[in-house]
């Protein structure tokens, strides 16, 4: 138990760090294409408003944005180092002129191919082979600037890799950290728990001895004076209480034994058929209908005994809180996974809280608190599925209907 603990505490950690990691790699990612969007069209801009040409910086300087903020980036050496195309349209759509001057990896007819794509897209701004393009109108038609963005594409995605590798070292190291730390996390949860076993433990070689010597004390008293009441209460509720002592006992050490499993291959339907029929007569002197959908020839790989028990579990379950004259069904099936349900008719079924019914102790039909049963039944049923990988869960099938339903791997 203390283990599974602390493996779910090590995954919510590391499922919380990681994607915490994730969304911030996604921000910069994000904020990254932006700002080199931004940069690029500044260029495009300047470009495509001084008719197709590079600006004279040392005549116009650079100017504040619109609506305020920083000056941009562009000073009179970035004419040197800036690379770009124009292409011009007449009135009627057809290419007039290319200029070519501040680029020479880009032939004409590349540069004819390019303006005739970006017509055809319909954007005005955009990404076209590593150049950033801006597609506006001028006096005689319209116009496309490209302006060669490799370079910058090339530093963002370095700059991407080295924010990739500086937060996927840090996720290592937070799980290595997370991994070292979880075991004194869980330290005093451990205590708690070992405590609670032996308390437990003890409490069972405590009450042993005397519910022993009330028990047979009580056999002494019934052959002299006979029977009567208020002895049978006594033996009821000595009887009872060495019951329940047993149970916590049992759960403790499957809570122990939780990983230790020797698995056999069995017959699943002949158990389940066998258990079925031992509870038909039960059922049948409380006036319920038992009926059975068990799909034959299915085998199982586990424990024969603990399925055997749990099934017990259930059936009784289902025998001891089914309204008078109902209904009781169990199914087996296997596709991709083997599922056992057993389900009863409960007319409060509403007002039960189903997910506290696995909890120790907890009994959802408090008028029924004195039929013999403790509330641990279905915690050791919860411990049993869980010592074989599987699950168990309950549900409200239909309205007035109640449905356990176990699935093993």
């Amino acid at each position: 138990m203390i283990d599974r603990l602390r493996n779910r505490l090590i995954c919510i950690c590391v499922g919380s760090t990681a994607g915490v990691l994730l969304l911030i790699f996604a921000l910069i990612c994000f904020l990254s294409i932006q700002q080199l969007n931004s940069a690029m069209d500044l260029i495009t801009d300047r470009i495509s408003e001084n008719g197709g040409t590079f600006p004279d910086l040392s005549e116009d300087p650079p100017k504040p944005p619109p609506g305020g903020g920083p000056t941009d980036f562009l000073t009179e050496e970035t004419r040197f180092s800036t690379r770009f195309f124009t292409v011009d349209f007449d009135g009627e759509g057809e290419i007039a002129s290319v200029n070519m001057d501040a680029v020479s990896a880009v032939t004409s007819d590349q540069a004819r191919q390019y303006a005739l794509a970006v017509v055809e897209r319909g954007r005005d701004r955009g990404w076209l082979e590593g150049y950033r393009y801006k597609l506006y109108q001028t006096d005689t038609g319209r116009s496309v600037v490209f302006v060669d963005g490799n370079m910058n594409r090339s530093v963002s995605r370095m700059t991407l890799v080295s924010a990739g590798i500086v937060l996927t070292g840090s996720l290592l190291v937070i799980v290595i950290l997370i991994v070292m730390l979880s075991k004194r996390a869980v330290k005093p949860i451990a205590e708690s728990y070992e405590k609670q076993k032996q308390f437990i433990t003890d409490a069972n070689h405590e009450l042993k001895t005397p519910l022993t010597l009330i028990l047979t004390n009580l056999d002494i008293v019934e052959s002299e004076v006979g029977r009567n009441e208020w002895l049978e209460d006594i033996r009821a509720e000595g009887e009872r209480m060495s019951a329940l002592v047993k149970q916590l006992v049992a759960l403790t050490k499957m809570d122990e034994e939780e990983n230790r499993v020797s698995p056999e291959l069995f017959s699943i339907s002949g158990t389940l058929s066998d258990t079925a029929s031992e509870f038909q007569a039960l059922a049948e002197r409380r006036g319920l209908t038992m009926t059975c959908g068990i799909q034959p020839g299915v085998v199982y790989e586990g424990d024969e005994a603990a399925i055997r028990r749990l099934m017990s579990i259930l059936l009784d379950n289902a025998v001891k809180y089914c309204d008078p004259g109902g209904e009781i069904g169990v199914t087996l099936w296997k596709k991709r996974k083997l599922v056992i349900a057993v389900d009863n008719t409960c007319a409060q079924v509403d007002e039960l809280a189903l997910d506290r019914l696995f909890d120790r102790f907890y009994r959802g039909d408090q008028a029924r608190a004195f039929d013999g049963g403790f509330g641990i039944g279905l915690s050791i049923a919860n411990s049993i599925v869980r010592r074989h990988r599987g699950d168990i869960s309950v549900r409200k099938k239909d309205p007035g209907r109640i449905e356990f339903r176990v699935t093993l791997k």
